[in-house]
């Protein structure tokens, strides 16, 4: 039973045209070809990034951040308070106005008291500039230089899926796929944005691509989607950094470019070149198969959410141009800061948009977006 299953999983009429199969990538004459067990190696890999990132972050991105600048504000920590502290964990971080009140009445707070409590709350849970620091300063690296060894790969990629394989291919593909595999093993301590649904949508479909691409020997379509995607995101992760290191007008002129390249890599080049050569051009050749609907399915799973995040980029890019102080992230939230509470206390009485006032107190802050 399970060697009928294997056989048929396996079989030629899924993962090729109809006329070629498994036995044009096996090996002969010195030629070599990527197999299925290749793809083991980037676990290792991956576990191996996790290490390198802990002691990039301590060694390098640490006393960069502190060269830069990069500094946190002093955070006041909430009085213990067994009451809020259940609500908060169980029932949610942004209470209603309704809420507030009854927990007001339960704890014997003010109004004020326990919107505070949950405001300074949420800031301790919030991540601290300087590991938003050392994250992107993590990232821009790879991303860096992954989009450069993309480069020097390429030239040595051939159309034909019967072309052998040779070392820096090789390479190549296990460290980008070992790369995305340690982003899955440490979504749990990484920042968590709005768009963190979307993120691991798009870090599945990477690897469900990168892995097909290798095992159909699809190498240079895997390595031009690769090569789109790092030469945007070393852009967007360096803009991160002088963000918090409060270089606005370096990250403001790095933003721009990052929009840029974003659009003509990811809204122009995928999907009229990459995407046209993967799914129209083989139309005129042979029939389409399961791996076929397969490998370009996923690739327009990437393209939606391409089109998801280039509206934010646009919103922001919006926003930047008028002249504000610095590029906001759509998908993070800013840190709520003691002058919020200290404009309520001058202004007790505020009206809502319908201009009803709020039993003496201002709604609770519905928290704005900044660069993550």
């Amino acid at each position: 039973m399970l060697t009928w299953l294997r056989e048929q999983i396996w079989a030629d009429w899924i993962w090729f045209p109809e006329g070629h199969g498994w036995a044009d990538l096996t090996d002969h004459d010195g030629k070599v070809f990527p197999k299925t067990r290749d793809l083991w190696a980037t676990i290792p890999i991956a576990l191996c990034f996790l290490v390198i990132r802990q002691i990039f972050e301590r060694r390098v991105a640490t006393p960069l951040a502190s060269l830069l600048g990069v500094s946190d504000k002093q955070r006041v920590h909430t009085p213990s308070n067994p009451t809020l502290e259940s609500y908060f964990c169980s029932i949610s971080k942004h209470p209603t106005q309704s809420s507030v009140v009854s927990l007001s009445k339960q704890t014997g707070c003010s109004v004020r008291q326990v919107q505070r409590w949950f405001r300074r709350r949420r800031n301790q849970d919030r991540p601290s500039k300087l590991k938003k620091f050392r994250e992107a300063s993590w990232r821009f690296t790879f991303y860096l230089l992954a989009f450069f060894a993309g480069l020097a790969v390429l030239i040595d990629v051939s159309n034909s899926f019967k072309s052998p394989l040779v070392p820096s291919q090789y390479w190549y593909y296990m460290i980008e796929l070992g790369f995305y595999i340690s982003l899955l093993f440490s979504v749990a301590s990484d920042i968590k944005r709005k768009d963190f649904k979307e993120q691991i949508v798009h870090h599945v479909a990477t690897i469900c691509l990168i892995g097909f691409s290798w095992l159909v020997n699809y190498i240079r379509a895997g390595t031009l989607i690769m090569l789109v995607h790092d030469a945007a995101d070393y852009l967007m992760e360096s803009a991160k950094m002088f963000n918090y290191a409060g270089w606005r007008r370096t990250c403001n002129f790095i933003f721009t470019m990052f929009a840029a390249v974003f659009i003509i890599t990811r809204l122009i080049i995928l999907p009229f070149w990459i995407i046209h050569t993967t799914w129209v051009y083989p139309l005129t050749i042979y029939r389409p198969f399961i791996g076929f609907y397969f490998f370009n399915g996923l690739l327009l799973v990437l393209q939606v959410l391409h089109i998801f995040w280039a509206v934010l980029i646009l919103r922001m890019v919006v926003k930047f141009l008028p002249g504000n102080d610095i590029v906001e992230d759509e998908r993070s939230d800013k840190e709520e800061t003691e002058s919020e509470d200290e404009d309520e206390d001058h202004e007790p009485r505020e009206k809502s948009k319908n201009g009803h006032v709020q039993n003496g107190h201002a709604f609770l802050n519905n928290n704005h977006s900044k660069m993550d």
